[in-house]
């Protein structure tokens, strides 16, 4: 066989190995809305599909003289109950209170704040459920704006300094005595609330990663607006999650809150 033979013959194997080889497939692209492949290959997100996330930290109140292995300093004489599911602790609205001596979102630029809890009717107009201060004096707060019908509206704080966002809309009611999910979102440079896994309200503020603190449950930290209903969990997360990670209500016995536009309150502190 001739040198132009031999390297017809060599080609022509060549050709035939790449068209039978196994080695080489192409991969199958993705069908149009389905999942993508992110950075690092990592899954895009869909809107429809949200991925599930583990909380950074999270308290369930099944007692009152520890969250979390925190031991608590407790106002008045709070009790723990039937929660839905698992335990909760009940604040009268009027001498109950946790005060747990750490700030679990210190040092964090984005986070997550997710409560669940019932109100109760008959309780104060305003009320605060929920409050973190840093020694800058810095403050998370969630609170509960009552009527005398037994509704509440969600009212979320930021205040940072002379930086400061109330986000409250009174015509945003839920009913009272009904386990619900809370939530705050901040997320470096916005402020949302949602009630049920629904958004209500958003803004802008600057707030800046906080330093070490402490944190109240069923009161604000100098002992007024006293909370009256019950807390079951608290779930803190160092992202800002999107609206589809966050908890809603699992059974007919927490219904969801209405679907509600975006806007802020200027209400008093």
């Amino acid at each position: 066989m001739g040198t132009k033979s031999v390297r017809r013959f060599a080609l022509a194997m060549a050709f035939l190995c790449t068209r039978v080889s196994p080695a080489v497939v192409a991969a199958p692209s993705m069908p149009t809305g389905g999942l993508g492949v992110g950075e690092a290959g990592s899954p895009t997100e869909r809107e429809d599909v949200a991925p599930v996330l583990q909380a950074d930290t999270v308290w369930r109140l099944d007692k009152t003289e520890a969250v979390a292995d925190h031991a608590t300093k407790v106002l008045g004489q709070p009790q723990v109950v039937d929660g839905n599911p698992g335990k909760a602790v009940r604040f009268d609205g009027t001498r109950d209170g946790l005060f747990v001596p750490v700030n679990p979102i210190a040092g964090w630029g984005t986070f997550t704040i997710e409560v669940l809890f019932k109100p109760e009717a008959g309780g104060l107009a305003e009320q605060r459920f929920f409050h973190i201060q840093d020694e800058r004096e810095a403050r998370v707060l969630m609170e509960t704006r009552l009527t005398p019908e037994g509704q509440w509206a969600l009212d979320t704080f930021l205040m940072d300094g002379e930086n400061r966002l109330p986000l409250l809309d009174r015509t945003l009611l839920h009913p009272a005595g009904v386990w619900a999910w809370v939530a705050l979102r901040y997320d470096g440079k916005r402020m949302t609330s949602f009630v049920n896994g629904q958004k209500e309200l958003e803004g802008s503020v600057v707030f800046a990663s906080m330093k070490p603190g402490r944190t109240s449950l069923g009161v604000r930290q100098n002992e007024v607006f006293w909370f009256k209903g019950s807390i079951a969990e608290v779930r803190f997360h160092s992202i800002a999650l999107e609206a589809g990670s966050l908890q809603r209500p699992t059974d007919l016995s927490l219904a969801p809150g209405p679907a509600s536009p975006s806007g802020t309150s200027n209400s008093d502190r």
